[in-house]
């Protein structure tokens, strides 16, 4: 059998003494070679990374801003205001109005009375272009192919009252219009054969408007 044999305890402390100053040599020296190439890169970068100089009306002049712009002598002209009011046109005259007005009428109501342009114009954004309704930020019903519509008093009165998140439309159609969007809706878009009439809107409208929604009773 043979006997292990261990180093005394001198040299075990030798041993362990010499073992943690390579460690710590080791350390020292690669900490070192971080703090050299740390220190070579900063010094490249701040050779290399030279701030130019800022123009800063140089995105104005190239076009990069969509605002309305102004010299230094009218932004200091105290009867100004910061918006160069003489470069917006008057009401009358602003071509987005015109766009507008051309698509519903110049009186700031609906002006035609045919139906499918109406609903076209305001019914399709929700209720898409075939009536096949949507599913979006809410439930937007498809009125084609859809039973309720052969009524045309359910159909005015949503029109007229509104209903939950569907606006009232009685402050703009009047009771010719409402008819005419009734019959598109019933006959064109459900082919029911159906005759709506403004005395059928008017019967409906209401003499003196509720101030709130009634599909909320």
């Amino acid at each position: 059998m043979k006997h292990l044999t261990y180093p005394s305890l001198p040299n075990m402390g030798m041993l362990i003494m010499t073992s943690a100053l390579a460690v710590l040599t080791g350390c020292s020296s690669q900490s070192d070679k971080q703090a050299t190439t740390l220190a070579q890169t900063t010094d490249s970068f701040s050779q290399t990374a030279v701030s130019p100089e800022v123009d800063p009306y140089a995105s104005r002049n190239d076009g990069a801003w969509g605002g309305v712009y102004m010299s230094e002598a009218e932004l200091t002209d105290s009867n100004r205001h910061i918006v160069d009011v003489d470069a917006v046109p008057p009401f009358d005259k602003d071509p987005s109005l015109t766009k507008w007005n051309e698509k519903f009428g110049f009186e700031h109501a609906y002006t035609t009375t045919d139906g499918k342009k109406l609903y076209h114009d305001s019914c399709a954004a929700c209720h898409m272009h075939k009536g096949e309704g949507a599913y979006g930020a809410g439930y937007y019903p498809p009125l084609a192919n859809n039973s309720k519509m052969q009524s045309k008093y359910y159909v005015l009165d949503i029109l007229i009252n509104g209903f939950r998140g569907m606006p009232s439309f009685r402050g703009m159609l009047n009771d010719e219009q409402m008819a005419a969007v009734t019959q598109y809706i019933a006959q064109d878009l459900n082919g029911f054969d159906v005759k709506v009439t403004a005395e059928d809107a008017a019967q409906l409208r209401p003499a003196e408007p509720p101030t709130y929604d009634p599909s909320d009773e």
